[in-house]
């Protein structure tokens, strides 16, 4: 039986007839001004700030907002079906937790609380190779959940190869790899706090538990920190890798592919002829290239040049449930969901997180009856105006 998402928002109602209202906004924009008066700045900043003077993760937002939903009027949607067939996996709507690292500096209970929120809501978790806990520990908290696992590709093939090893072992069935951050860009809210979480061995904990990693140390972790952390930085990203590189990670992972940060319909083609499963249409949410074209807006073309061939997931900027609508309809699949949630983790730990993903799905629900539609898989970039021309000639 579909969940009714929308019925979230009864749940809210008829709890306000005792007096209990929610504990976080219910509109999710707000969550980042809450969080900046309630955490530290130096988290905060991290996970708010973006490259350069922050120019693209306004574009991310301003390629959603252009373009606006158009309603149609008397259709049946009073049975709706948010379910979606995604790399071969079926999930109960088209989201996903993104790959965010380092959240122990958001709350104490970091990767496993959202981990948790993300099991107990149905919707995948993508761990971050630099996340605070391990990855085993991740899993365990998860149990039988779906979770997917983003790696950063460095220069140390064994450590990689010991990476794929252990996400397979520990049930993480979709490798995503990130490829837009071979350098940390230049981000100034970082910059002028002095601020880099790695510096003090936060996000390290897959690489410090690693035999791999630790192979390489002359000293172990716990008598060296120091030494451990510059080991760290120094194979963290790579960025001589070219596209014939791809074929060791297939070599050494036996499930789906998808590549994070395409956003030219080139490489997605190239993607295609790698042989990978899937893209994701992301700018790092506006955090590695200042300038760069809004993620929205590169949607639909790397849509149109995949066609069929690759699963095409959506990232970067999506705030609420109508940023929802409009990435399905411009082509993807699914879309990941990043810093709302990781401002939900910072103010209400995993009821935070849960919160987030319960008012993003009830909107979305909300948003696709009302505008005419009882399933995802019916949306098309004829159902929003504001398009650039040659966007109503694909509809899924």
């Amino acid at each position: 039986m579909p969940r009714n998402w929308a019925d979230f928002q009864y749940e809210i109602y008829l709890n306000g007839m005792t007096g209990a209202v929610p504990r976080l906004p219910t509109d999710l924009t707000r969550l980042e001004e809450l969080a900046a008066h309630r955490l530290a700045p130096g988290p905060v900043g991290y996970v708010a700030g973006s490259a350069g003077d922050g120019s693209t993760a306004r574009a991310n937002r301003a390629a959603l907002e252009r373009r606006r939903i158009v309603p149609r009027m008397l259709r049946d949607v009073r049975e709706r079906d948010l379910s979606v067939r995604v790399l071969g996996r079926s999930l109960p709507a088209p989201l996903a937790l993104a790959p965010v690292g380092v959240l122990s500096i958001m709350h104490p209970d970091a990767e496993g609380a959202a981990a948790r929120a993300a099991a107990a809501q149905g919707v995948p978790f993508v761990l971050s190779s630099a996340s605070s806990t391990p990855m085993e520990q991740v899993a365990e908290a998860m149990g039988d959940a779906e979770r997917w696992f983003q790696l950063y590709w460095g220069r140390d093939r064994e450590v990689t190869r010991s990476f794929l090893r252990r996400a397979r072992a520990a049930g993480f069935s979709v490798l995503v790899v990130t490829l837009d951050t071979p350098l940390v860009s230049w981000r100034p809210r970082d910059l002028d706090q002095a601020y880099l979480p790695f510096l003090h061995g936060v996000g390290t904990a897959n690489y410090f538990t690693d035999p791999a990693f630790r192979s390489g140390l002359a000293k172990p972790v716990e008598e060296d920190p120091r030494a451990a952390v510059l080991h760290f930085l120094g194979l963290f990203g790579d960025a001589g890798h070219t596209w014939p590189d791809l074929a060791f990670l297939r070599e050494h992972w036996d499930g789906p592919i998808v590549l994070k940060g395409v956003l030219h319909p080139d490489d997605a083609r190239l993607a295609a002829e790698a042989g990978m499963d899937g893209v994701v249409v992301s700018n790092h949410g506006g955090r590695q290239v200042a300038g760069a074209v809004a993620a929205a807006d590169a949607l639909p073309r790397v849509a149109r040049a995949v066609g069929e061939r690759l699963t095409v997931l959506f990232d970067s900027g999506v705030r609420t449930g109508d940023d929802v609508f409009k990435a399905l309809a411009l082509g993807a699949r699914a879309v990941l969901l990043g810093r709302p949630y990781v401002y939900g983790l910072g103010l209400d730990g995993q009821p935070g997180v849960e919160h987030v993903i319960r008012c993003l799905l009830a909107e979305f629900d909300l948003t696709l009856a009302l505008s005419g539609h009882t399933t995802p898989s019916t949306l098309g970039a004829a159902d929003l105006d504001g398009t650039p021309p040659g966007e109503h000639d694909r509809a899924h």
